[in-house]
């Protein structure tokens, strides 16, 4: 990733509400292909909202927001997961009384690739060999941990060009989110381009090329992730402390 990779995903002045409620309020940025750009801020921020709005389940009052050549405004969620915009909300969304194997296949089956299926998932396995073990197992009866993972390997059979993760290590053991974690970084080592809304900061910051800050609505701050994690607001209010990445 430079700063002359392509522009992946742009967002202009984008207001999005819940009712009268103004959840989003005249966002602008923008991700290139093979960035990560982390999105931090407390519980109620937005955060969750913006990626909502992202991938089209939360209706954009107003402005722009562009998905490679394609308007998210005009073009319906399933379409957007078709070219590759795949969002993992907040709960992981795995269908629960299916086997493991069976929600790789419908997620498989949404977008087939040239790979046919098993070769699609036995690159899920090399990442997620638990997933392997546990193929036959019906989804709800994993541990959240391996929800996560199934959560990410329907992602990844895919092959997004645009992954929007929602607070990935929530509910998760610290082994658990070690290991997902480790996923992301190979993800973003692969190349893949990630919006990440992570609730540990450092981990979300330690990753990530840039990063934004969010509260009310709006971005109150933005930059490097070097940078972000140095800002004294934020060492203020999630480290306690100078975080050095």
């Amino acid at each position: 990733m430079s700063k002359h990779s392509p522009v992946v995903l742009s967002v202009k002045n984008m207001h999005a509400s819940y009712g009268p409620i103004k959840a989003l309020k005249g966002l602008n940025f923008e991700v290139l292909e093979g960035e990560t750009l982390a999105i931090i801020g407390a519980n109620g921020s937005g955060k969750t909202s913006l990626m909502r709005a992202l991938s089209g389940v939360l209706p954009i009052a107003s402005g722009q927001a562009q998905f490679l050549d394609w308007d998210i405004l005009k073009t319906p969620t399933h379409e957007l997961a078709r070219h590759g915009l795949l969002h993992i909300p907040e709960g992981r969304g795995t269908l629960q009384s299916l086997r493991v194997i069976d929600n790789l296949k419908l997620a498989w089956d949404i977008q087939p690739r040239k790979l046919p299926f098993e070769e699609s998932v036995a690159r899920v396995f090399d990442v997620f060999p638990r997933l392997k073990q546990r193929s036959e197992q019906m989804a709800g009866l994993l541990s959240g941990g391996e929800q996560q993972m199934l959560a990410i390997g329907r992602a990844l059979i895919d092959q997004p060009r645009l992954l929007l993760l929602d607070e990935p290590s929530m509910g998760l053991s610290p082994r658990y989110t070690s290991e997902v974690f480790k996923v992301i970084k190979r993800m973003k080592e692969q190349g893949l381009t990630i919006v990440l809304v992570e609730q540990n900061a450092k981990r979300a910051l330690k990753l990530s090329d840039r990063a934004l800050v969010m509260a009310h609505g709006e971005f109150i701050l933005e930059g490097t992730a070097q940078d972000v994690a140095q800002n004294p607001l934020v060492i203020q209010s999630y480290f306690g402390e100078s975080f050095h990445i």
